[in-house]
């Protein structure tokens, strides 16, 4: 193609992207063997293949690596904006309650979102529209025995109720979700289990895990606010989770969402089996 000097693998990526593009290659077609494209481009194989990991990385190929030629991949389902935690998580669960074997798995501040999201799939189990074998949740949450980053007072005082207010609201919430749960075991037999463990420290973003497959990810956003509790106004700066922005990582939606997802679930699974400890939920 060029007879000055040879293509970069990036180079040779660019001309096979504007060949999906075109239309071309289309999904389903494989592409030429390595050698073949290596003649073609008059360049080495490892340049080749490099330029072929690069395509896959953009979830345009499919079966890199596997002994045979790499088919064009199906294009990805467009991707839904992201939208509200309280919106958003309702559905997700509900889709992840349709499979055998549920499991979430969950870091937050409160459990008040996911207690209340945790009402559509458990709507579709009453209603015998779903039916899953087993449902396992594990839920992180911070350690009551910890100085939390957020809710605090905007100015310090010696009579600080934040903490004391934020424990009742996470084990409150904590006991709802469980019971929840296990009544779903009692009425319909389902192998439910729910375990909750503390972090030693206040998580910044909130993240849950569904089934291994998808990865919903949102940020905690401060705010400055008032709140009226026990006779007194409290300022301070806080964390409203149900407005929080969920954003999805697909695994099925090609290389860099399905790394991202196995990596959230390892930094969970280290999390959950080194630093964090039993939850009392009293």
């Amino acid at each position: 193609m060029n007879g000055s000097r040879r293509l970069s693998s990036q180079e040779i990526a660019e001309v096979l992207r504007e060949r999906i593009r075109g239309g071309d290659l289309k999904a389903g077609d494989r592409l030429p063997t390595q050698a073949e494209l290596a003649e073609e481009f008059g360049v080495e194989r490892g340049t080749v293949r490099q330029a072929l990991r690069a395509l896959q990385e953009d979830g345009l190929l499919t079966n890199v690596s596997k002994g045979s030629p790499p088919r064009i991949a199906e294009p990805a389902a467009p991707r839904a904006e992201p939208q509200p935690t309280m919106v958003s998580l309702g559905p997700r669960l509900a889709e992840a309650f349709a499979a055998p074997r549920v499991r979430v798995d969950v870091v937050c501040h409160t459990s008040e979102t996911l207690m209340l999201a945790l009402s559509e799939p458990l709507r579709l189990i009453h209603e015998d529209r779903v039916r899953p074998e087993a449902i396992e949740f594990r839920v992180l949450m911070p350690s009551r025995d910890i100085p939390l980053a957020f809710p605090v007072l905007v100015e310090d005082e010696e009579d600080d109720p934040l903490h004391q207010r934020w424990l009742e609201m996470r084990n409150a919430q904590a006991r709802v979700l469980q019971h929840n749960l296990h009544a779903v075991r009692s009425t319909h037999r389902i192998d439910v289990r729910i375990a909750f463990r503390a972090l030693p420290f206040t998580p910044p973003t909130k993240l849950y895990l569904l089934n291994g497959e998808e990865a919903l990810l949102g940020y905690y956003m401060l705010t400055r606010r008032e709140e009226e509790y026990e006779s007194r106004t409290l300022e301070m700066y806080d964390a409203l989770g149900s407005q929080s922005l969920l954003f999805s990582f697909l695994k099925r939606a090609g290389h860099r969402d399905g790394v991202f997802v196995e990596e959230s679930q390892k930094w969970f699974d280290a999390l959950w089996e080194t630093i964090t400890t039993d939850m009392t939920l009293s």
